[in-house]
């Protein structure tokens, strides 16, 4: 597990090389953002313990094997004092719903874990606030840090070698692409966050992105979309 502070108030924890979870501070202890690949409870545990508090919230962008893969193992090690929180529709493929037509791709492991809170978008968790991003998955959601907009973009983005969105093939980080669900709500999505102007941008697969706004303007060009236009932020 390789810790990597990005800002004040958020670490980035990489696993395996290429999967990112974050831990971002607030008064009572850390919110985590993902969980990685399972097998990954101890290590997350120890990353905020060095880090100097404890994890007391899970919240998580979209319901991956790559980003939900230790939940389970978390809670069974914090048990009811740790609040979960994931997307509404996500939340519900996870308890065998059917929620769109066809076959959904990427990897959705079965998880013990039921979200205590089921997100729309608009809600607030600490200082992040949930955007709602569909597209990579049905209900992935993006999360603001209030603070200083840093933005914790989940797999609408990807950033080895160079920003890209996640609806189209990235020779440089492919793993993404196919498991998008609906390409053109990805792109959208990546318009969306892009009008939130953030002064950060932190990715699922990646490297953080400073000064991210030219990069997200030609990875949305690549992507097959208009660059967002500089104004007020979109609405969730």
């Amino acid at each position: 597990m390789n810790a990597t502070p990005v800002t004040d108030n958020i670490i980035q924890l990489t696993r395996l090389h290429f999967v990112n979870a974050f831990l971002v501070r607030e008064e009572d202890g850390f919110t985590l953002v993902d969980t990685t690949v399972g097998g990954g409870a101890g290590k997350l545990l120890a990353a905020a313990g060095s880090a100097g508090a404890e994890i007391k919230r899970i919240a998580l962008t979209h319901g991956h094997g790559d980003h939900v893969g230790s939940l389970d193992g978390l809670k069974e090690k914090l048990g009811g004092s740790v609040e979960v929180f994931l997307s509404d529709l996500d939340a519900r493929i996870h308890a065998g719903e059917k929620v769109v037509e066809g076959k959904l791709p990427g990897s959705w492991p079965s998880i013990k874990t039921a979200p205590d809170v089921r997100l729309a978008g608009g809600e607030r968790i600490g200082s992040l606030e949930v955007i709602r991003t569909p597209g990579h998955t049905p209900g992935h959601m993006a999360f603001r840090d209030t603070r200083d907009n840093t933005l914790i973009a989940g797999d609408v983005y990807t950033s080895y070698g160079g920003l890209a969105v996640s609806n189209h093939f990235n020779l440089r980080f492919p793993l993404a692409t196919p498991a998008t669900w609906d390409k053109d709500k990805d792109r959208d999505s990546a318009r969306k966050l892009r009008e939130l102007e953030p002064s950060l941008l932190v990715v699922g697969h990646g490297p953080p992105v400073t000064d991210p706004l030219p990069a997200m303007d030609r990875a949305i060009s690549r992507a097959g979309g208009p660059a967002a236009t500089s104004g007020a932020p979109a609405a969730n």
